[in-house]
């Protein structure tokens, strides 16, 4: 995906379809950290786009600055995905079909920028990160997507991002509306297999919805 305004890592379909699956990494690693993920996903009729984030961190990337500087980073990582997914959905895939997928960083642009954007996608996936303001998410997101399918798994022994404060935002999203799923695991700051069969089996009953209509 040479002409994506994000450096990526494209990973086609075995079986050649026109579902994709964006995924984001954390701060920190870059596109390479999730080459494995498809290993996992299982799912032969989906193409994969790892995305590098677009500000250097250390000896990886970042999505947006430390706190309390994280909103300009959001802004500016919203609008490249923004230009991406547009780009994406324009010509080659379907939303409808597709999923968004984030770690960490990745998962609260998986919130920040997947709520406000203008298409419904199949299924939103943030694992172990937050959100900058819930409550402004509230009245900022397209509201369309308030029925949209979103899976949000947290582990209980996280001192990164500490699992009662994403916790809490996500209650308070789900309290205004937002069709959550969240699940907890017996895990820190990281991912873990079964947390990603359950991902393989949640996206699978999604796109099963899909095709009902």
């Amino acid at each position: 995906m040479q002409n994506l305004p994000l450096e990526n890592i494209f990973i086609p379909a075995k079986v050649p379809s026109k579902k994709i699956m964006i995924i984001m990494h954390g701060r920190g690693d870059s596109s390479e950290g999730f080459t494995m993920l498809p290993d996992f996903i299982k799912m032969d009729e989906m193409n994969y786009l790892l995305l590098d984030a677009p500000f250097e961190y250390f000896t990886g990337l970042s999505w947006y600055q430390l706190p309390p500087d994280q909103l300009p980073g959001i802004k500016h990582s919203s609008q490249l995905l923004h230009e991406s997914l547009e780009m994406l959905f324009t010509s080659e895939f379907n939303a409808e079909e597709s999923f968004l997928f984030g770690f960490s960083q990745g998962a609260l642009l998986t919130f920040e920028f997947g709520a406000r954007y203008h298409r419904k996608l199949a299924g939103y996936i943030a694992v172990s990160g937050y959100i900058y303001d819930a409550e402004t998410l509230l009245k900022e997101m397209n509201p369309d997507l308030k029925e949209a399918n979103w899976l949000c798994t947290h582990g209980i022994y996280d001192t990164v991002l500490p699992y009662e404060i994403s916790k809490s935002q996500v209650e308070t999203l789900q309290k205004g509306g937002l069709n959550i799923t969240f699940k907890a695991y017996d895990k820190d700051h990281s991912i873990d297999r079964e947390e990603l069969e359950y991902i393989a089996s949640w996206m699978g009953e999604q796109l099963e919805k899909v095709e009902l209509f």
